[in-house]
């Protein structure tokens, strides 16, 4: 037993060191691309943040485990909105954009009510997952294309040609000067925290269905709580950070694209490698909790956007709220 917790233990602890340095290498690449910040924070930060609950998933199918993937996806998309972004509104309020309203969170709400649709009957197929996968490249295409429009044009209305072509003049002879060697680091920092992902997500996959046995609890419960959890620790630490230094666009980016790949990514690989049987359970209350706190997002955010404030502490409350109950939901369901 001491051996299994010993195991949880150490993995998270390497797991959030680890998607720490795959997040650092994949943002200095996206950096020197001059990519949007909503774009990293959707794409580089999203897939980053994400690659924990995606590495420990698709193991997790691989070694016979589907609901507990299940549960590491859906539990994470839970925490993600209800504890990190509410603990991140609680600390620094953050600006919501037009974009978010009109484009991001609407798609956000359209893949969370197919997943629901998708386990109508308990299962997840294989053509389930192939459907997930498939709209995982669709949304990511509009999202790179629409969102370097964006930026595009933002810096065509608001920066003077003649110090866009010093700036780039500028940037240019820097590049020139350490670009090699940057790349160089970035890669690195992408294959070292990629590989260290893999190896201790193997060592939670483990622990989490030996203290599943042990305790006698499913591993769907292990999956929504301790595995959902440590995996959503990179989008709460990510989520801070960029908070903290103004990129509200990336905070909410990172949640917003965190969830996409979990519901569409993550999800959809494990079903692919292992069709899913899912508990009556989920439906009633782990897919419920995700539709209604994916729900609450769009209406706090919208009611911020209207009334011209920022997502602040009352809203972060409230979704702080929602994970007390829910966590106590889920200990009153638990069956020992």
């Amino acid at each position: 037993m001491w051996l299994a917790v010993i195991a949880v233990l150490i993995g998270l602890a390497i797991l959030v060191w680890s998607a720490d340095v795959f997040i650092d290498g994949a943002t200095a690449l996206a950096k020197k691309l001059n990519v949007p910040s909503f774009l990293i924070g959707v794409i580089i930060l999203g897939l980053g943040t994400s690659a924990p609950e995606m590495v420990v998933s698709v193991l997790a199918a691989l070694e016979g485990s589907p609901e507990l993937a299940l549960g590491n996806a859906y539990g994470s998309n839970i925490i993600n909105i209800a504890l990190v972004l509410g603990a991140t509104a609680l600390i620094s309020p953050i600006i919501i954009h037009k974009g978010i309203i009109k484009r991001d969170l609407p798609i956000l709400l359209i893949i969370t009510a197919l997943a629901a649709w998708q386990l109508r009957d308990g299962q997840l197929s294989i053509v389930d997952g192939l459907v997930l996968l498939a709209l995982l490249v669709v949304v990511l295409g509009i999202q790179i294309v629409l969102s370097v429009r964006e930026g595009s044009s933002h810096k065509v209305d608001d920066i003077d040609d003649s110090k866009v072509v010093e700036h780039r003049a500028v940037d240019d002879a820097l590049s020139a000067a350490d670009s090699e060697p940057s790349l160089l680091r970035g890669l690195w920092a992408l294959f070292l925290g990629l590989t260290m992902l893999v190896a201790s997500s193997r060592a939670i996959v483990w622990g989490a269905v030996e203290l599943a046995t042990l305790w006698g609890l499913s591993e769907l419960i292990i999956g929504l709580t301790i595995v959902a959890v440590g995996t959503s620790l990179p989008e709460l630490v990510a989520s801070l950070s960029a908070a903290r230094k103004g990129e509200h666009d990336m905070a909410l980016g990172n949640i917003i694209g965190s969830n996409i790949f979990n519901t569409l990514g993550v999800v959809g690989l494990a079903a692919v490698i292992a069709p899913i049987s899912a508990s009556p359970i989920i439906l009633s209350r782990d897919v419920l909790a995700m539709s209604a706190i994916t729900l609450l997002l769009v209406v706090l955010c919208g009611a911020a956007f209207i009334r011209h404030r920022p997502f602040g502490r009352g809203s972060g409350a409230a979704l702080m709220l929602f994970f007390v109950g829910y966590t106590l939901w889920l200990m009153q369901t638990v069956n020992m």
